[in-house]
């Protein structure tokens, strides 16, 4: 059962070069253990399984975790995301690798509105999970007004831990009814990572994704875009003028996606990661005197 998330490479050995293993669990026997459970991964997991582990006990009971189908982030308890070690609890939607291709579009287009407007960029991510995302924005942009949100109370308590650090803050609810009016209209970049798989492919997922993360942060309706049309309907009313929104999807949702876009009077553009396998909508809400047929330009390099 291999990790289809984020924890791609092991933690660095130990400083003090201790090793927790006892006699009864060397390393050979936990990547034995790990490799009949499923784990294509197992050296490197038993890597990182060895060196976040403490003691023998706790190393035992970290791999008995893993080779139950637990996901390795939550076994170990954080994430690698963009460059920083996100926490990531029990239950909660792990970051993907491919969604920091989202995550490098929001900075560009956070960098061009700040060299624009002179102030600290608006940023609030919407459907927050663990609030990788905001987190790594907060990281990466300059000056940021940090603002997240979800409708899980588990991600909601993991998120504080990731975003008040990055000087953010996490509402509770249901999209954009969990965030203060005051934001109206004042969004520059609004990052959305919602759930976009349909009703009847949740079954088909790993068992790592169905069994321990929430089906609310995976299941997107009958064609996985009833949580993206709900946020591209509402959108306007909170971007600031030539604000953007930023949605991840799938390769096949795309067309339907940008006309949701079009339909809801934003300007739509298309980017994409062979490397990464990874689809972004971004739509624009006009600015004064952009006229509605105007294609979004791509943001600029850093």
């Amino acid at each position: 059962m291999p990790s289809p998330h984020v924890l791609s490479q092991p933690s660095p050995h130990r400083p003090d070069g201790a090793s927790p293993l006892s006699p009864r669990l060397s390393r050979a026997t936990v990547i034995g253990t790990l490799r009949a459970a499923g784990c294509v991964f197992a050296e490197d997991e038993a890597e990182l399984l060895i060196s976040t582990a403490h003691t023998a006990d706790e190393l035992a009971a970290m791999v008995e975790r893993r080779v139950r189908g637990l996901p390795l982030e939550h076994v170990v308890g954080w994430a690698e995301f963009h460059g920083l070690r996100v926490t990531v609890d029990p239950g909660v939607f792990v970051p993907r690798r491919r969604t920091e291709f989202l995550v490098g579009q929001a900075i560009d287009l956070g960098r061009r509105t700040a060299a624009r407007t002179g102030r600290p960029t608006v940023v609030v991510d919407l459907c927050c999970g663990s609030g990788a995302v905001g987190a790594a924005l907060a990281a990466t942009l300059d000056r940021v007004e940090l603002y997240a949100a979800d409708i899980e109370p588990a991600a909601v308590r993991c998120a504080r831990r990731n975003v008040t650090s990055a000087g953010g803050e996490v509402y509770e609810g249901d999209l954009f009814e969990a965030l203060p009016t005051g934001l109206r209209g004042r969004i520059d970049v609004l990052v959305a990572n919602v759930p976009y798989v349909p009703t009847h492919e949740v079954g088909l997922l790993p068992p790592e994704a169905r069994e321990h993360e929430p089906r609310v942060a995976l299941d997107g309706g009958a064609d996985g875009l009833d949580v993206l049309r709900r946020v591209t309907a509402a959108a306007p009313q909170w971007l600031a003028p030539g604000g953007h929104l930023l949605v991840e999807t799938s390769e096949r949702q795309a067309p339907q996606a940008v006309e949701t876009f079009t339909r809801n009077g934003l300007l739509p553009r298309v980017a994409a990661s062979d490397e990464l396998y990874a689809t972004v909508i971004i739509g624009t809400r006009p600015a004064p005197g952009q006229g509605g047929a105007t294609a979004c330009p791509p943001p600029q390099a850093p």
